[in-house]
This record gives structure tokens, C-alpha cells and sequence, in this order.
């Protein structure tokens, strides 16, 4: 039986510094799905803010599509991030 080896772009407690330069298929259609479950979340969460009577529920789901937005943008932009060529990434 192999051991794997040690991958140099991780940390021990299993986070990655940096990327991989590929992402694979189903990494490709698990960064889809997020995007969709976002929208989705957004979405209905601003419908439901239209309906409700009360402010402090009303609030609360605005608060809720806001943050739901803030990932879907940040998610975007990691991607958009990792599109760059290398030559033009931050340091």
C-alpha cells in the first residue's frame, strides 16, 4: 500500500495556502452548485422581505439576502481571481 505524499501547498490542519493551478470536474460542479444555492437563497430571501408585515422580520431577511449576495460576489471573485494568468496575480 502507497502513502500519499506530503502536499507542500497545504497546512496541517488541511487548509491551502494557495490554489491549485487545476480545478477538477466535480470541484468545477461543487463551485456551481454554491453559486446556485446563493442566487437561490438571495433571491427568496428578497421576496420574502417584500411580504413581510413586520419591520423587524423584514430587517431580518434583508440582513439574510445581503449575506447571502456577499458570498455569491466573493465566490465570483475568487473565481475571476484564479482566471488571471500568473504573470498578472498579486504577489
Amino acid at each position: 500500500m502507497q502513502q500519499q505524499q506530503p502536499n507542500n501547498m497545504t497546512q496541517p490542519n488541511g487548509m491551502m495556502m494557495k490554489p491549485p493551478v487545476m480545478v477538477t470536474v466535480k470541484d468545477s460542479l461543487y463551485l456551481t452548485d454554491m453559486l446556485s444555492w446563493n442566487l437561490l437563497a438571495m433571491k427568496k430571501a428578497h421576496f420574502f422581505a417584500q411580504s413581510a408585515q413586520d419591520p423587524a422580520i423584514k430587517s431580518q431577511l434583508e440582513k439574510c439576502g445581503q449575506m447571502h449576495q456577499h458570498h455569491y460576489e466573493r465566490i465570483l471573485n475568487h473565481l475571476n481571481d484564479s482566471n488571471q494568468p500568473m504573470s498578472q496575480q498579486p504577489q
